[in-house]
């Protein structure tokens, strides 16, 4: 249950910054039909997850065959995970309302795919958080770990979905800084505990 909880954390620490797939979620639904907001939030979803499983078992398993590597990503993935979070606790997003949302669901679909596939800055912060956090676990918590990080996708997703179909007048640039502030803090604390596991981890090498 610990890294039930633990991979959650992470997870929703991670996907929670309001960055350009969110503000499509948010964005169709302040301006939608129900039907639409939720159809597009259950595709960046499935996006978001397949990346997941991608960055922890494959780059994440890599890590746990060869030691060293694990070491040295440990030590690098902490410091980027520390960045990471910094980055994301100074950055003020906004709601762009001019966001052209009524589009044909298969351009919904390629659209999701585009950003999180072939977008380098989301495969390079998957890669450091998700495979420092595998190389950082043992086999038996890993499943633990990532069912718990994907599970905070659909959370996230489906909640502010529902949130803002039921209090749109409400939403405002200021809960998109809130909601950075906690996040970017979340990931730094994440990171600096990748960072002790790295010194923990280095005697064994010397």
């Amino acid at each position: 249950m610990q890294y039930l909880l633990q991979g959650f954390l992470v997870g929703l620490a991670y996907v929670a910054p309001i960055g350009m797939q969110n503000l499509f979620v948010i964005n169709t639904a302040l301006t939608q039909s129900k039907k639409r907001a939720f159809a597009t939030a259950f595709i960046v979803i499935f996006f978001d997850v397949t990346l997941a499983l991608a960055c922890f078992f494959g780059i994440g398993g890599i890590l746990t065959t060869y030691p060293v590597l694990s070491l040295l990503i440990l030590g690098i993935g902490g410091s980027v995970v520390i960045w990471i979070g910094f980055s994301v606790f100074r950055s003020h997003d906004t709601l762009d309302n001019s966001t052209d949302v009524g589009i044909p669901i298969t351009k919904v679909i390629w659209s999701a795919c585009v950003v999180t596939w072939f977008n380098p800055q989301a495969l390079i912060d998957g890669t450091m958080l998700l495979g420092a956090s595998r190389a950082s676990l043992a086999d038996s918590h890993a499943l633990q770990f990532i069912l718990g990080c994907n599970a905070s996708s659909f959370v996230w997703f489906l909640g502010i979905t529902l949130l803002i179909t039921l209090f749109s007048a409400k939403f405002n640039d200021k809960i998109l800084r809130y909601i950075n502030i906690v996040c970017g803090l979340i990931i730094i604390v994440y990171g600096v505990k990748l960072i002790v596991n790295f010194f923990q981890l280095l005697p064994s090498f010397l």
